[in-house]
C-alpha cells in the first residue's frame, strides 16, 4: 500500500471509531487527503498571531501597513477596506461569512433547529462544492443516482472526472408528482455494493419542480429504508435555486430531514448565494455536513480543506467580502422578496399563459412551481428542431434536451415579454408539425 500521511491517518482512524459507515463512504482520495497542519499555512498563521515585529511569512505585498493594490483597481471599489479585498481569504472562507451563512441557513430551515452541523466551508460557487463531493466520495464505478431530468454537469463532475457510474430513474410519475418509487428502487438495487451518492436538486433544475411535504416524506423514507437494508447513503442536496418556491411545494431543504436520518446516511448540503441572491458571476458557495459526532464533522471539514487547498488553494476574496456586506445589510431581506415577487410574477404568468387554452394541446409542460426554469413536453416535433428553428426564424434562444423537452427560462425574460415568447414558441411548434 501506498505511504499515507499520518495525518490523513489520524483523521481516518477517528472516522472509522467514530462513524464507520461514513469513513466507508470515501473514496481512496478521500482517505489520503488532509489538510497540512505544518507547512506554509500553519506557520504564517502561527506569525500572524506572534510576529509583532516584522511579519515575512505570508506571500502577499504589503505597503503603509495595507496590502499593495493599484489604484486603477481600489477607485472602483472605495466602498471597501484593502484588507478586505487584496488579502488571501482563509481556505475554508472568510470566517464572518461562514457565521452569517449558517445563520441564514438556520433561519430558513427549522428543520435544522437541534442538529448538528459543520460550520459551511466557502467553495468557489456549487459547481466546485459538487466535484469537492465527488473527489471525497465518488471512486470508479460507484453508483450515483440522479433522477433523468437533470443538470448535465452531473455526468462531467461525478462520471467523467471520477469514473462513478450515473443511474437514471424517471422524476416524474404517471400522476405527475415525484417518483419516490423510482428512487427507493434504483437505491436498494445498489444492496451488493453497499453504497450509493444520492443528488437531489430542489427546484429542479430543468424542470422548475419542488416536491410536496407528502413526496418530501416519501423521498426520505426511501433512503432510510436503503440504509436501513445496509447501503451507505451519500445524500446530496443541491440547492441552488433555494428559497425561489412560488407554489404550495416544501419550503425547506430536504438537508434537514436527512442530517440525523441514520447512521448509514451522510447528509450534505451545497448552496450558495450564486443563484438565490442573483450574484452568478462571484463564485460564492457553500458546502455543510451533518453528523451527531463534532469529531466526524472536524474530520470531514479537515478534509474538504485538504481538497481546497489542493485544487484552488482558497476561494476569491473580494466577492466574499461583498455576499457578507449584503447578509449583514438591514436592506438585505426586504430587497431579496422585492426580486423573489419578480420572479413569482414571471412563473405565474408562464403558468396562466399555458393553461388559457391558447396553444390547445401543443404546449403540453412537466410540472413545475419554483426556480428559475420550466420545461415544455413536445410531441410529434423533435426539441431540437423547434430550437433550431426559434433561434433561426424568430431570434429567440431555448434549450432543447432529449427529443422532446425543450427548457425555458423564464427568470431573464420580463414579465410582459412572456406571451409573445410562448406565442413565437407555439407558432414555431405549429409550423414544424405542418
Amino acid at each position: 500500500m501506498k505511504f499515507m500521511n499520518p495525518l490523513a491517518q489520524q483523521l481516518n482512524e477517528t472516522l472509522s471509531a467514530e462513524s464507520p459507515n461514513v469513513h466507508a463512504m470515501l473514496s481512496a482520495l478521500g482517505k489520503a487527503i488532509y489538510f497540512p497542519k505544518e507547512g506554509i499555512l500553519s506557520q504564517s498563521a502561527e506569525a500572524k498571531a506572534k510576529a509583532k515585529t516584522f511579519n515575512a511569512t505570508i506571500g502577499i505585498a504589503l505597503e503603509g501597513g495595507q496590502p499593495m493594490h493599484l489604484k486603477v483597481i481600489q477607485d472602483t471599489l472605495t466602498a471597501y477596506n484593502p484588507k478586505d479585498l487584496y488579502e488571501y481569504a482563509p481556505p475554508a472562507g472568510k470566517p464572518e461569512l461562514r457565521t452569517a451563512w449558517l445563520e441564514k441557513m438556520l433561519k430558513e430551515n427549522p428543520s435544522l433547529e437541534g442538529k448538528r452541523l459543520s460550520n459551511p466551508i466557502v467553495t468557489n460557487a456549487l459547481t466546485h462544492g459538487l466535484s469537492i463531493v465527488a473527489d471525497l466520495f465518488a471512486d470508479a464505478g460507484d453508483t450515483v443516482i440522479i433522477p433523468n431530468k437533470n443538470w448535465e454537469n452531473y455526468e462531467l463532475t461525478f462520471g467523467i472526472r471520477r469514473g462513478a457510474e450515473i443511474v437514471e430513474y424517471p422524476l416524474l410519475n404517471d400522476s405527475n408528482t415525484f417518483n419516490s418509487a423510482g428512487l427507493r428502487e434504483a437505491l436498494l438495487a445498489q444492496k451488493d455494493k453497499g453504497k450509493a451518492i444520492v443528488l437531489l436538486n430542489f427546484p429542479n433544475n430543468p424542470t422548475g419542480y419542488t416536491p410536496g411535504l407528502q413526496e418530501s416524506e416519501e423521498i426520505v423514507a426511501s433512503v432510510k429504508e436503503a440504509a436501513e437494508a445496509g447501503i451507505n447513503v451519500v445524500v446530496v442536496t443541491d440547492d441552488a435555486y433555494f428559497g425561489l418556491f412560488f407554489e404550495d411545494s416544501v419550503h425547506e431543504s430536504l438537508f434537514g430531514k436527512f442530517a440525523d436520518l441514520h447512521p448509514r446516511v451522510l447528509a450534505v448540503k451545497i448552496d450558495g448565494a450564486t443563484k438565490e441572491d442573483y450574484v452568478w458571476g462571484f463564485r460564492v458557495g457553500f458546502i455543510t455536513y451533518a453528523s451527531s459526532s463534532d469529531k466526524v464533522l472536524n474530520a470531514l471539514e479537515q478534509k474538504t480543506l485538504g481538497i481546497i487547498r489542493a485544487t484552488i488553494s482558497s476561494g476569491p476574496h473580494p466577492s466574499q467580502t461583498f455576499v457578507l456586506k449584503a447578509l449583514q445589510s438591514p436592506d438585505f431581506d426586504a430587497q431579496k422578496a422585492e426580486k423573489y415577487d419578480i420572479m413569482k410574477g414571471r412563473a405565474n404568468r408562464v403558468k396562466a399563459l399555458l393553461d388559457s387554452g391558447r396553444y390547445g394541446d401543443t404546449l403540453a409542460y412537466y410540472p413545475f412551481n419554483s426556480g428559475y426554469f420550466m420545461c415544455l413536453k413536445l410531441s410529434g416535433v423533435s426539441a431540437e428542431a423547434v430550437r433550431v428553428r426559434l433561434l433561426e426564424e424568430y431570434g429567440i434562444g431555448t434549450i432543447a434536451l432529449g427529443e422532446t423537452d425543450l427548457r425555458v427560462a423564464f427568470s431573464c425574460i420580463e414579465e410582459a415579454d412572456l406571451e409573445t415568447l410562448y406565442d413565437t414558441i407555439y407558432k414555431a411548434v405549429t409550423e414544424l408539425l405542418a
